[in-house]
């Protein structure tokens, strides 16, 4: 029996690598989108096509909207899923002295709370079930600081240590939970930075942005079997970016 997985943010960028690399690894897929619908729905027609065993379900919901999230999350804990990815994020880039608190609490919202409570609703299934996988896509921006990205690294930062410790909350129930945390991926979300891409590129020892496929792939083998002693992880996918201290030369 193919096993059911709930990946947030799927329509385009790494939720969209993501999605493709479960189905075609032997997942069948739900994912959320919120405004990509005609990306989500050429996602689950090209998935047809290279992966027709999988079934692959696009559905709309915004992680904003905590009404439209508490529903989706009674439906899910109803219909049980093997894994968890949450890969939806929003940015935020300010300084910390300009932050505006509305702005600043909807991306703890949609990058932190849904999780938790998507989570406390898939979680039900995988402790009856005594199995199951959750991976969070955080960012390196959660382990080291950067000028006006305060928000965005609190929300990722919350996000590792949930991941921690629901890892040691469930591990005897055979659920692995892990955090993958990417560095500069080459997606629409870096499209404001292009005129600084040469310069952000010095600045990583590959000397190069990560595709999306490189994450999904990550993701992918920590959902399998292989990984199942694998739980409470940071997985940097940066290029060397985090291993790399000391002044530039």
């Amino acid at each position: 029996m193919r096993k059911r997985v709930l990946v947030t943010g799927g329509g385009r960028g790494v939720g969209a690598a993501t999605v493709t690399a479960l189905a075609t690894s032997g997942f069948d897929v739900d994912f959320t989108f919120r405004n990509s619908a005609d990306e989500a729905a050429a996602l689950v027609a090209a998935l047809k096509e290279s992966a027709p065993e999988a079934t692959v379900t696009s559905r709309r919901l915004d992680l904003a909207d905590r009404g439209s999230l508490e529903i989706f999350a009674d439906a899910i804990e109803q219909e049980g899923f093997y894994g968890l990815v949450h890969n939806a994020g929003q940015a935020y880039d300010v300084l910390a002295a300009m932050m505006a608190q509305d702005k600043a609490e909807t991306v703890m919202q949609v990058n932190f709370w849904s999780l938790t409570r998507l989570a406390k609703a898939a979680l039900r299934g995988m402790i009856r079930a005594r199995s199951g996988r959750i991976c969070v896509i955080g960012s390196v921006a959660a382990l080291q600081g950067s000028p006006g990205n305060a928000a965005y690294a609190a929300s990722k930062g919350a996000l590792l240590s949930y991941c921690r410790t629901l890892a040691v909350e469930s591990a005897k129930r055979g659920i692995t939970v892990n955090y993958v945390a990417p560095g500069f991926i080459d997606t629409d979300m870096m499209a404001p930075y292009a005129a600084f891409r040469t310069q952000m590129e010095t600045q990583i020892p590959a000397g190069r942005f990560a595709t999306p496929a490189e994450v999904a792939g990550l993701v992918a083998f920590l959902l399998g079997p292989s990984a199942a002693y694998i739980t409470g992880a940071v997985l940097p996918v940066d290029g060397g970016m985090l291993a790399m201290t000391g002044v530039h030369r």
